[in-house]
């Protein structure tokens, strides 16, 4: 394998963590590994809701911290929530000053939105639903006028190298069809915030390129994974057979828009006092309940945003306009959907990875914040205070600021990409056998399934990484023998006594108890 050794700080991703990483370690000299093509194929840029932030004169950072806390189901680390949410306001300050056009009242205050488990209206939005693709302009802006930041576009990172128990290279290759021979890229310091997982399931909110890769390349290196098995469904996003599937925003239901079933019928207000706006683990359950029944759930903004939702969310107008649905005169059709990974690569209060040289930000971390259930629109939140945090770490163990020459890079043929149908029949194993409500049948056959496509498809990293990622998925959730926030097990439809415990695990422990799976079954 070639190998490049640059003095440049290593970003795999291109989201918010990454940018907002890259401007904050400026003037160290860094390198984004960016699949696409800054502001495509990050699920930043597809954030919906908004940031979260006590902004209200009557709101807290205590109050925020509580609801995160009671949101995430008895595993929040409350440290981390403190940590948080005491300085969330100083970010939106912080996005206001770098140009990112918050929607404002005529008295010139932040426009704010109330979501699901939140006390108070709390959510800063852009343009009613295009936060994440607006806050992302503004950073790529800055970013591009950053002298010592390059950005490797239609670049993505297979493996992490390894040398006597520290990262020192991540290899990469062309994002194209990935079928490049990887190059070594060695650097004294890596930054992974390459996104999720919420792409290793059929039905998804996330670009097509999320599908767990980074946190199975951490956990390929030897990195501890904590949370695994915690993924949140998006209630509400539009079912019209679209991949991925768009989101019909939360905001719409903090607005008012109700839930009901093809027969008319609403059918939150007998499941939670707060209807709507329960927790959303507690939604997806529910419409995926409507939708196993044949009662095609459906999201209803007619009475209470009328024409109105045209001009307030134009994303979701957008997105029922392609799909010959007038939200003024329906209901849009719904179905949860993979959208979020609170488990991820383990990082302790400064960003760092178990592995040392390796740092980590955004939702391929598990820093205990969003415990089993992320609080709404605290995601973009936890990205730009981890992302700071990450950068002051480095920033610590780098020398004096010195310059560094831009990379140039070129490509030999020989890479492996993943087999498209391969990749077909994991998502929809693990929306089939690891989604919404699971079972140690589902779980075990689940198990079973990645195992043999992994062995079929070993001469592919990418592949490798999803498959590790999905793993560790299917094994924490097969462990947890209890129902808590988004894991909802119906062999053990009750959490297990006392307070809530975290899980942590190593990708050979997985395995190990992949093997078991298998073995039960043979």
């Amino acid at each position: 394998m070639k190998s490049i050794t640059t003095d440049r700080v290593v970003i795999v991703g291109a989201g918010l963590g990454a940018l907002y990483a890259a401007l904050k370690l400026a003037p160290h000299p860094v390198v984004m590994i960016s699949p696409e093509t800054l502001g495509e194929g990050a699920s930043s840029a597809w954030a919906q809701g908004g940031v979260a932030a006590a902004m209200d004169a009557d709101d807290s950072p205590e109050n925020h911290a509580n609801d995160t806390v009671n949101a995430g189901a008895g595993t929040v680390d409350p440290k981390v929530a403190d940590l948080v949410t005491r300085e969330a306001r100083d970010y939106i300050l912080d996005l206001t000053t770098m140009g990112t056009p918050f929607d404002r009242t005529e008295d010139g205050d932040y426009v704010l939105s109330r979501e699901a488990a939140h006390s108070f209206a709390r959510v800063v939005r852009v343009k009613g639903d295009q936060a994440g693709a607006q806050i992302m302009a503004a950073l790529i802006d800055h970013v591009r006028e950053t002298p010592s930041i390059q950005v490797l576009e239609g670049t993505m990172a297979l493996d992490l190298e390894v040398s006597a128990g520290r990262v020192t290279g991540v290899a990469i290759q062309d994002a194209g069809e990935g079928r490049s021979a990887p190059v070594m890229l060695r650097s004294p310091a890596i930054l992974l915030a390459g996104g999720g997982s919420g792409g290793l399931y059929a039905l998804t909110t996330n670009p097509p390129r999320i599908r767990g890769q980074v946190i199975g390349m951490a956990a390929r290196a030897g990195a501890l994974i904590s949370d695994a098995e915690f993924v949140q469904f998006h209630p509400t996003a539009m079912d019209v057979g679209e991949d991925p599937a768009p989101l019909a925003t939360e905001a719409l239901r903090g607005e008012g828009a109700i839930l009901i079933n093809k027969h008319g019928d609403r059918f939150m207000q007998a499941i939670h006092p707060d209807a709507e706006l329960a927790p959303r683990d507690v939604v997806a359950r529910a419409i995926y309940a409507e939708v196993k029944a044949g009662n095609r759930p459906m999201l209803d903004t007619r009475e209470v945003l009328g024409e109105a939702i045209k001009t307030l969310f134009p994303s979701v107008a957008e997105y029922c306009a392609r799909n010959d649905i007038d939200p003024a005169n329906e209901p849009i059709p719904v179905a949860p959907a993979a959208h979020y990974h609170m488990g991820g690569i383990a990082t302790d209060t400064k960003g760092r990875a178990s592995i040392e040289g390796l740092w980590v930000c955004g939702e391929a971390s598990s820093t205990g914040l969003h415990g089993a259930n992320r609080l709404a629109s605290n995601g973009l939140l936890e990205a730009l205070v981890y992302a700071r945090i990450c950068a002051e770490g480095i920033s610590e163990t780098l020398p004096s600021y010195q310059d560094a020459p831009l990379l140039e890079l070129t490509f030999d043929e020989g890479g492996t990409p993943p087999a498209p149908e391969a990749v077909k029949v994991l998502r929809e194993t693990m929306t089939l056998l690891v989604g919404v409500v699971r079972d140690r049948k589902g779980l075990a056959k689940a198990l079973q399934t990645i195992a043999a496509l992994e062995q079929a498809n070993g001469n592919s990293p990418s592949f490798l990484n999803m498959c590790a990622t999905a793993t560790l998925i299917a094994a924490g959730a097969l462990v947890r023998e209890e129902s808590r926030g988004a894991h909802d097990r119906s062999d053990f439809p009750e959490p297990t006594a006392g307070p809530g415990k975290r899980s942590e695990m190593y990708l050979s422990d997985a395995l190990i108890i992949r093997a078991q799976a298998c073995k039960e079954l043979s």
